[in-house]
């Protein structure tokens, strides 16, 4: 697989493409899929101690302070000597050996795609269409009860401005679904 994996990365600068067995090969590793989910909530470069105790707590349902040295140890040394370098000759990390840092690369979005973070979950058009909704419901109720102010507004009009309201709402939707389609495509353009 190391290979593979080199030469299904690219040897240019400008290659950002992977293709899907190499994505499917990192993402595979529970390890790695936790290095991705700790460095996407970190945001920032990590320390290979940090990173190691961190995984470390996950794997064995403990706080960090509760580690004991081996199992620090058994997961500093699989991210040091198999983990990290494979991420970083795919392009999805960034690992400074010698320093021991760690951050996510350009190539990480190709791989988090594919993961279930909250950061990259979907929106919930669901409540705003549920709350346009409400309000519908709510303006003309009150307009047929005689809502001082409601009953002023003839129903036809107050039913026009929700319909406006609703077709807004629905060509808002369209076009953020439109972008993130392009945003995925772009990726998936990306995988060989």
């Amino acid at each position: 697989m190391p290979d593979e994996l080199a030469s299904s990365v690219g040897d240019g600068e400008d290659d950002e493409r992977l293709s899907k067995d190499v994505i499917f090969e990192l993402l595979k590793n529970r390890r790695r899929r936790e290095v991705l989910a700790y460095l996407l909530e970190a945001e920032e470069t990590v320390t290979l101690g940090e990173l190691a105790e961190q995984i470390a707590a996950w794997e064995n349902d403990t706080d960090v302070n509760a580690l004991s040295s081996d199992q620090r140890k058994r997961v500093y040394v699989a991210l040091y000597q198999t983990h990290l370098p494979k991420m970083d000759d795919a392009g999805i990390v960034e690992y400074d050996q010698d320093r021991g840092l760690i951050s996510l690369s350009d190539n990480a979005d190709l791989l988090m795609m594919y993961l279930d973070t909250e950061s990259h979950q979907q929106d919930r058009w669901d409540r705003w269409y549920g709350a346009l909704s409400a309000i519908g419901a709510v303006l003309v109720g009150g307009a047929f009860l005689g809502a001082p102010v409601l009953s002023a507004i003839p129903t036809i009009g107050l039913a026009g401005a929700i319909l406006v309201a609703l077709c807004g709402l629905s060509i808002t939707h369209a076009v953020a679904n439109r972008k993130q389609e392009r945003t995925v495509d772009g990726k998936l353009d990306r995988i060989e």
